[in-house]
């Protein structure tokens, strides 16, 4: 559907909150690119969107006896642990813990969400962080995704920060940010503590619709500062290791999902190293953390990679 004839209200309210020209230039982008199998973003196939081999992969599964199991294996959330050790932390965020979850698509399979609300009923944090993809679909209505998300939100801890990945669409910022979620679309926050600050800074989608802008949203960043990048995937790795980034936060790979024995991936999706796959990994300087998500796309299974949310717990150097 062509921007220009969505809700005016929602229209009115993006430019007001993202500034005209981003508002507008996502929403084109959205409208010329929805549902694209072949061609635009960072990869040429995009499997998400071939509808029709969706319900192929499900049949073959079931055709190996593996998709009761695999089905089974989405509620087996785990809580990850990882200790990160960063160059010029402020004594003040030593034990500084951020919750992690990233790829939830709420409204794929309601009985995954529901056992992700459990888990997130154990943890204990200072912030949560999201990295994208709550919607199921890549286009379409969003409402089902809202409501979904609006039942994980009860359950997160203040503050919450997120951005969005390349299953979201932009006219879901509105809905978020009034449940009390705010989105990061190339900007950046600063969190205080005792004094000390730590600087959290979030892109667009760099994957699929190629809205990222480092630049823009480090604007505001002294260089000497520590910082955090927010990303839907890590793809982005050069430009933020080389801005300076000290830690970056993604998800978008799923880890492979379908996964051979020994967790393997068959696919990750993403134009990376594979040992970015998933996982605490390096680059230059910066650290890096890919979360193979709570959720799952395409189908609703998971074989030898079990979903995650990750408690990442920050320690000076």
């Amino acid at each position: 559907m062509p921007w220009q004839t969505m809700d005016q209200n929602i229209i009115e309210l993006l430019e007001k909150r993202l500034g005209r020209l981003h508002a507008r230039q996502r929403l084109g982008i959205e409208s010329d690119n929805e549902a694209r199998v072949f061609g635009h973003g960072m990869n040429f196939f995009h499997l998400e969107n071939w509808y029709s081999i969706h319900s192929v992969i499900r049949n073959g599964l079931r055709l190996l006896g593996l998709y009761g199991r695999g089905k089974r294996n989405t509620l087996d959330i785990r809580i990850r642990h990882n200790e990160i050790r960063l160059p010029g932390l402020p004594r003040a965020f030593d034990g500084f813990t951020i919750l992690h979850a990233s790829d939830l698509h709420v409204d794929m399979n309601w009985d995954a969400t529901h056992a992700l609300i459990e888990r997130l009923r154990e943890v204990n944090y200072d912030i949560c962080v999201l990295t994208g993809d709550y919607r199921a679909q890549t286009f379409g209505a969003y409402d089902a995704t809202l409501e979904g998300m609006e039942k994980v939100r009860v359950h997160l801890k203040d503050p919450v920060y997120a951005v969005l990945g390349n299953h979201d669409t932009i006219c879901m910022v509105p809905g978020m940010e009034q449940m009390g979620i705010r989105m990061l679309l190339n900007e950046s926050v600063a969190i205080e503590r005792d004094g000390a600050v730590l600087h959290l800074v979030g892109i667009d989608d760099a994957h699929y619709y190629r809205v990222d802008n480092i630049e823009k949203a480090a604007h505001d960043v002294p260089h000497e500062a520590v910082s955090i990048l927010l990303s839907h995937t890590p793809e982005i790795y050069k430009q933020a290791a080389h801005a300076g980034f000290n830690l970056l936060l993604c998800g978008h790979t799923h880890g492979g999902q379908i996964c051979l024995p020994g967790g393997f991936p068959l696919t990750l999706d993403a134009r990376c190293p594979r040992y970015m796959g998933s996982g605490p990994w390096r680059y230059h300087d910066m650290i890096g953390y890919t979360s193979v998500g709570s959720g799952t796309c395409i189908v609703s299974v998971r074989l030898n990679c079990p979903p995650e949310i990750v408690l990442h717990r920050l320690h000076p150097a």
